[in-house]
C-alpha cells in the first residue's frame, strides 16, 4: 500500500519536469539570460571592475575582458573573501566555502553564495523528480535513504561557514526526507572513514533501505561490509533498494562488480556534481548522458581538448558545441568563479538537449609520447575487453612505463580484480586492441614500433584503498585517477608493496 507521501510524489514530480522541460526547449536563451544576469549582478564588485564589466554586453565582450583561469589564477581574489573582505568575486560575502584538496595548490576554498547554494539543492531533488515522473516509481520514498558524504561539522572564518561540500549540503535535507534520511548525524560527523563505514553497516543493517547514493568506489566498501556481516547479497539484506545514485566517478567499470554484490539489477541515476556548481543530472533511464543544467546560475564555455594548451583557445558556448567532441567545461557562475577551469573534459551525446558524459580531467591523461589517451579511452577500452566474461573489475589506473627494463616503453595498468583472468595477457591484448581502435595516435606508435603493447599488473585485495590511506584520502568525496602522465601512484603502489 503506497502512502500519502508516495502518491502525492507523482504528480509533484510531474509538475517539476513541466517547468524543467521550459528552459530546455529554449536552451540559447536560457544561457544568454543567465549571462546577463551574473554580468548585471557582479558589475560593481572588484573582479568585475578590475575585468570592465560595464563594458561587456556579449560573449565577445567576454572573452576579451575576461581570460580563462583556474584556482591559482584566481587564488589572489579568493584570498582576500577568505580574509572577509565583501564585494570581491561576487556581492556580499559567500555563505560557505567548499573546502576540497588540491593537488598542485594545496586545499582550495571554493565560495558558494546564498545564490548558488539554492541551485544545488535543486538539481539534486529534480534528479529525483524527474526519475518519478518518467517510471512513476515512487515507492522507495516511504523506505530509508542512505548518502555516502563527509562530515557536515562546518567551522566557521570571517563570518563564512567551511566544510566539505556533501557536508555542508547534508544541511539541506528537506524536513519530509528526514525521517528517512541516513545515516544519523553523530555517524556522519565521524570523520575515520573505515570507522564511519563499519558504523552505517550498523545502523542500516536492520533497516528497510531503498535508495544508496554516493560515489560508486565508496560505496562498493559499504557493500562489501554489508555481504562480509550477513554473507548475503547486498539485494537480499535490503529487499526493496531499488534505486542506486551516483556520482563522481563513470559508473561502468564498476557495474559488473556491483551487480554482483547486489545480486540483481537495480535503476540508478547518475549525478554530475562538484563543489563550483551542480551541473547535471540523468534525466531518462534509457538515454545515454546528463542533462546539463542551463538554468542554474552557470554560464558554459567549451574548449576543444584538444586545442586547450593553444595560446588563444577558441571558447565556444552551447550554441556552437557537438556531438562527440572531448570538451573542456569552463564555467562563469554565481557564486563569483569566472572563466573557471574546473579541469573536467566533457562529450556532447545530445544536442537536443543538451546532454553530456565526463570523459575525464584536462590533467589526467597519458600523452608521455604524443599518444593523449584519456579517461574516457582507457574505461571503454576495459569494458570492451571484459564484456561477456566472467572478469570483475574493482578498481584501476595507468601509468606510462618510460623506461622499462628492457624493451619498448609502454602503458602499465594496475588492476586491482574480483575475479581476476585465467590469462592476464590474453586481457591485456583485448584492452589494447580496443585502445588502438579508439585513438589513432595510439594507435600509430603501436604500429611505428615506439610502443610495446600495454602491460598489466595485479594489484593485491584492497590495495588502491591502502594507496588511498597512505595519501591521506580514503573516503569522502576523494576518487583515485584513471590515469596519470607520471608514475607516482605507480611508484607508490610497488613502493608499498601492494602489487601482486
Amino acid at each position: 500500500m503506497l502512502s500519502i507521501k508516495s502518491l502525492l510524489a507523482v504528480p509533484f514530480a510531474k509538475s517539476v519536469r513541466k517547468s524543467v522541460l521550459k528552459w530546455v526547449n529554449k536552451p540559447i536563451e536560457t544561457q544568454d539570460k543567465v549571462f546577463q544576469q551574473l554580468i548585471k549582478d557582479a558589475t560593481k564588485t572588484q573582479f568585475g571592475v578590475d575585468h570592465r564589466f560595464n563594458e561587456i554586453t556579449s560573449h565577445e565582450d567576454f572573452v576579451k575582458h575576461v581570460p580563462i583561469r583556474d584556482y591559482e589564477e584566481l587564488k589572489p581574489y579568493v584570498e582576500r573573501v577568505v580574509a572577509g573582505e565583501e564585494n570581491i568575486l561576487w556581492k556580499g560575502k559567500p555563505i560557505y566555502f567548499a573546502k576540497t584538496s588540491g593537488t598542485t595548490s594545496g586545499a582550495k576554498y571554493i565560495p558558494i553564495t546564498k545564490e548558488s547554494m539554492p541551485t544545488h539543492i535543486e538539481a539534486a531533488r529534480n534528479a529525483i523528480l524527474m526519475y518519478i515522473a518518467e517510471t512513476r516509481n515512487s515507492k522507495f520514498v516511504d523506505g530509508k535513504m542512505i548518502f555516502l558524504q563527509g562530515s557536515p561539522v562546518l567551522k566557521e572564518e570571517n563570518g563564512i561557514q567551511l566544510g566539505r561540500l556533501s557536508g555542508i549540503v547534508a544541511h539541506y535535507v528537506p524536513k519530509y526526507l528526514q525521517k528517512n534520511r541516513m545515516p544519523s548525524w553523530e555517524t556522519n560527523c565521524i570523520e575515520d572513514w573505515e570507522t564511519k563505514v563499519e558504523a552505517i553497516v550498523d545502523e542500516t543493517l536492520p533497516e528497510n533501505m531503498t535508495v544508496i547514493s554516493g560515489i560508486p568506489s565508496w560505496v562498493q566498501m559499504y557493500f562489501e561490509k554489508i555481504q562480509e556481516r550477513t554473507g548475503q547479497k547486498v539485494g537480499e539484506v535490503f529487499k526493496n533498494f531499488n534505486l542506486f545514485i551516483f556520482g563522481g566517478v563513470n559508473y561502468e567499470p564498476y557495474r559488473a562488480k556491483f551487480e554482483n554484490l547486489i545480486g540483481r539489477k537495480v535503476d540508478s541515476i547518475e549525478l554530475f556534481p562538484a563543489s563550483e556548481g551542480f551541473f547535471a543530472y540523468q534525466d531518462k533511464q534509457g538515454e545515454k548522458g546528463m542533462l546539463l543544467q542551463l538554468n542554474s546560475g552557470i554560464f558554459y564555455e567549451f574548449i576543444k581538448a584538444d586545442e586547450f594548451f593553444n595560446e588563444s583557445p577558441n571558447r565556444l558556448t552551447i550554441k556552437d558545441v557537438e556531438i562527440g567532441i572531448n570538451y573542456v567545461m569552463i564555467i562563469s557562475t554565481n557564486a563569483g568563479l569566472w572563466a573557471y577551469n574546473i579541469g573536467d573534459t566533457i562529450q556532447f551525446t545530445s544536442i537536443a538537449p543538451y546532454r553530456v558524459i565526463v570523459s575525464g580531467r584536462i590533467k589526467h591523461f597519458i600523452s608521455a609520447f604524443g599518444e593523449h589517451v584519456i579517461g574516457k579511452e582507457v574505461e571503454q577500452a576495459l569494458q570492451d575487453a571484459i564484456i561477456d566474461t566472467n572478469i570483475q573489475v574493482s578498481e584501476f589506473t595507468v601509468a606510462p612505463q618510460i623506461n622499462p627494463d628492457s624493451g619498448l616503453p609502454f602503458h602499465e595498468w594496475f588492476i586491482e580484480f574480483e575475479n581476476a583472468p585465467e590469462n592476464l595477457s590474453a586481457l591485456a591484448e583485448q584492452i589494447d586492441k580496443s585502445l588502438q581502435q579508439q585513438n589513432s595516435y595510439y594507435l600509430d606508435l603501436i604500429k611505428g614500433k615506439v610502443l610495446q603493447p600495454l602491460k598489466i599488473k595485479s594489484v593485491q585485495k584492497n590495495g588502491f584503498q591502502d594507496y588511498m590511506k597512505s595519501i591521506g584520502k580514503l573516503g569522502g568525496q576523494n576518487k583515485l585517477p584513471r590515469l596519470s602522465n607520471d608514475r607516482k601512484i605507480a611508484d607508490t603502489l610497488y613502493a608499498l608493496k601492494l602489487t601482486k
